[in-house]
């Protein structure tokens, strides 16, 4: 949508023949993301490629790079589609984590876990995104069961971070090297999944300032082109560390739409469509919320609960089959203060109960 907004032509590649974006697309490509027939047609329709998500095969975004500029770069997408990777790269930078270990055995497993000490999470190396793929251990905990409940041949174990707070920065680099940091948002989880961000983030400048930093930083030093998303714990005494990357668009910028002067949408297409980067400024303070599947457990959810409230807007994302911890949706409240994502959780709140 942000790039039709912009007069480009959209084709979308997708495995899934009713995917949210086909609706809103000039031409639509259903196949295996190793049909080479259509991935020769898909490159002759377009001038470059970017992706929606990084668990793409990386053989697909190479396939296609000897035909098309891809943006974000295959050697991108492969770091950050891989925890092991992406952990290894960011300490190479000299770019702080927390303490991990490479686990592709449940005995390698039973050593990390006492190597690390105290609480700890196990994740899948590949794949796993919004909780999926992650066992919580305690030291003790039979790790041959944990090892064969996640079921992946690597792994990695995470000492778990007594962190303050989690925050993103989510940094867009252009094609000549340009970048800019859009403000540095606060988020909270629940079960593993985006649950509310809020805009501006609660945090010192100074720890505000060394977030963008390091965000733009990691854009220089991996090469993007388009966006690259940077997750952190912030603790107790302001110092960072990186959690994940994501180099897309990404949920906890959503609010964009409506709190800052370019989408982060529209900001991506700028950058790998080689047009200046747009300004960031904030338009206006904001919180979202994501609208998980849970919701319609009852049926479609009375969405006029939310839209007779000022300052409320409301996306829903048009996928098939509502299940629970799914997005669905999200939605925006302008305003800024405790106030504002008190009355935002509790509209949420509201939804849900106006299905019993």
């Amino acid at each position: 949508m942000a790039a039709k907004s912009l007069g480009y032509r959209v084709v979308v590649y997708d495995e899934t023949p009713e995917g949210p974006a086909v609706s809103c697309a000039d031409l639509a490509i259903t196949a295996s993301f190793n049909d080479p027939v259509a991935l020769v047609r898909f490159a002759s329709e377009v001038d470059v490629v970017t992706v929606e998500f990084e668990n793409i095969p990386v053989s697909v975004l190479e396939f296609l790079e000897k035909r098309k500029p891809v943006r974000p770069s295959s050697r991108v997408v492969l770091i950050c589609q891989d925890r092991i990777r992406e952990k290894e790269f960011l300490l190479s930078v000299g770019i702080a984590v927390a303490p991990f270990r490479a686990i592709t055995s449940a005995l390698q497993l039973k050593k990390a876990l006492a190597a690390l000490g105290g609480d700890s999470i196990l994740k899948t190396a590949a794949l796993g995104y919004d909780g999926k793929g992650q066992i919580s251990l305690k030291p003790g905990n039979d790790v041959t069961a944990a090892w064969e409940q996640l079921s992946a041949p690597l792994a990695v174990l995470e000492q778990k971070i007594a962190f303050q707070s989690e925050a993103s920065v989510i940094c867009a680099r252009s094609v000549s090297g340009e970048s800019l940091c859009f403000p540095v948002q606060t988020n909270v989880h629940r079960d593993g999944i985006l649950d509310v961000t809020t805009v501006p983030a609660n945090l010192p400048e100074s720890v505000a300032s060394k977030a963008r930093a390091i965000a733009s930083d990691i854009a220089e030093k991996l090469g993007v082109i388009g966006l690259i998303t940077v997750e952190f714990f912030v603790l107790a005494d302001g110092s960072l560390l990186v959690n994940e990357l994501a180099p897309r668009p990404h949920n906890s910028g959503h609010h964009t739409l409506e709190t800052t002067m370019t989408s982060q949408f529209a900001q991506h297409i700028r950058a790998v469509c080689g047009l200046p980067l747009g300004p960031v400024m904030l338009r206006s303070p904001g919180v979202m919320i994501n609208l998980l599947g849970d919701l319609w457990k009852a049926g479609q959810p009375d969405w006029k609960l939310l839209l007779r409230e000022s300052g409320i807007f409301l996306h829903l994302y048009g996928k098939k089959g509502a299940k629970p911890g799914r997005k669905m949706g999200h939605f925006t409240l302008l305003g800024e203060g405790a106030t504002v994502r008190d009355r935002a959780i509790g509209l949420r709140t509201l939804l849900s109960h106006s299905e019993s």
